[in-house]
């Protein structure tokens, strides 16, 4: 594709990487045959090469964003199932977040999305503030009908029984069973503590078990994804900067093999930390080096002799590969050989490669093209006759959970059940 930018632009980061971005694109349209909305809609601008060319014009001609430039670029999941299908090698995520970028600064959005996304951001990064927000909703739930559209949909989303705070998500030393032959810090997330702490026990006890320490690091927290694709590039640089100096402590205090992050959408961004902070130099190589060792738990447990599955009849397993593991990070094969491996029968639906539609807070922003994603992804599971779903990532749960009419769990509890640790809820 080319390109009209003055060297003034270039002289800016945000434009000189999205020029050497477009300049990749050869207009082919591959990538509209496996993007979720240009699938459900139809429209050439609810598709990335769509995208791209709104992107262009907004950033070329040095102009705010539009109404209609937002509606499609808020349309878009970040699923990246475009990436894995592009044969130039089009780095469509860094494009569309630096749009984002730019749509924060320059676009007023109306009164009711501005508190709806102010509300997620200063919420869903904060355990105590989400699980509060989720009392709240519970206690709302009689009164959704008089409420506006979102907010609605939100509420009737909000789970109904909350689990309790875990223990294992304060900060900690597990130390390892047997011989160590890692030292890991796991992400505790900030959302999954409150919606599946059980992900986070069974990860504790499955490292441990095959001779991990696992440390819980003090002064880590949200990874920054959520205000990231909202936009809001400041508070997801501090979010990282907290995390990347929470885990050189670590480091500093014994060691570090890997950080372990059991939830994919996550892992995506923290194994991204470098290019967040590419351009301050306070940060720039510290991010880089924590992240190159984010590992997704996947990729630990391969590098580990799991014990050999001791169940005597585990439950059939359709997996549910979410795009952020399989598009993020082109993690594909390794939970389901895992799974295999422990003894478990796994099958995947039709399909696979498009989004359930939950992609953060998508299932919140845009509740209508969430549903019919979610619609269409349960449909494909049920042909499979399922006992239990597996995944990866706790918005993908989270989604699926109350619709799919058998248990959904991450992949790491039934791991942990298969190798000597309890049968996960539900089961």
């Amino acid at each position: 594709m080319q390109t009209r930018f003055t060297p003034e632009q270039l002289a800016r980061p945000l434009i000189r990487e999205a020029d050497g971005i477009l300049r990749k694109c050869v207009h082919c349209g591959f990538c509209t045959a496996t993007c979720p909305t240009f699938v459900l809609l139809g429209d050439e601008l609810d598709s990335p090469r769509g995208r791209i060319y709104l992107i262009k014009d907004m950033l070329e001609n040095d102009r705010p964003a539009t109404e209609k430039v937002v509606r499609h670029l808020d349309r878009c999941l970040s699923c990246l199932s475009c990436t894995t299908t592009c044969p130039s090698g089009v780095d469509y995520m860094h494009l569309i977040d630096g749009a984002r970028v730019h749509v924060a600064r320059s676009y007023r959005r109306p009164l009711g999305d501005r508190l709806l996304r102010r509300m997620l951001a200063w919420t869903v990064p904060f355990p105590k503030l989400f699980r509060l927000s989720l009392v709240g909703a519970k206690l709302g739930r009689p009164f959704r009908a008089l409420m506006p559209g979102r907010l609605k949909g939100m509420v009737a989303m909000a789970p109904r029984d909350l689990p309790s705070p875990s223990p294992v998500d304060r900060p900690q030393v597990f130390p390892a069973q047997g011989r160590k032959v890692r030292r890991v810090a796991l992400m505790t997330g900030c959302a999954q503590q409150v919606l599946r702490p059980a992900i986070n026990e069974a990860t504790v006890r499955l490292l441990t078990r095959h001779g991990c320490e696992v440390v819980v690091p003090a002064g880590a927290g949200c990874c920054g994804a959520l205000v990231h694709h909202m936009g809001e590039e400041a508070a997801a640089q501090r979010a990282a900067q907290a995390n990347v100096a929470a885990w050189e402590r670590v480091a500093a205090d014994g060691g570090l093999d890997a950080i372990v992050v059991n939830a994919s959408g996550c892992g995506t961004t923290v194994k991204d930390y470098g290019h967040l902070l590419k351009d301050d130099p306070a940060w720039a190589d510290r991010a880089a080096a924590m992240a190159a060792l984010a590992r997704d738990v996947s990729e630990v447990l391969a590098g580990l002799d799991l014990a050999p599955g001791g169940l005597q009849a585990p439950p059939a397993v359709t997996y549910h590969a979410a795009c952020s593991l399989q598009h993020g990070q082109k993690i594909t094969t390794l939970p389901k050989d895992l799974l295999r491996g422990a003894g478990f029968t796994v099958a995947e639906p039709r399909e696979g490669h498009l989004c359930c539609g939950s992609a953060g807070t998508y299932n919140m922003l845009q509740p209508d093209l969430a549903d019919r994603l979610k619609a269409r992804k349960v449909a494909n599971i049920a042909a499979t006759a399922p006992q239990v779903v597996a995944t990866g990532n706790i918005g993908c749960l989270v989604q699926l959970s109350d619709s799919v009419g058998v248990p959904v769990v991450h992949t790491v509890e039934l791991l942990d059940w298969a190798t000597g640790g309890p049968r996960p809820h539900g089961i």
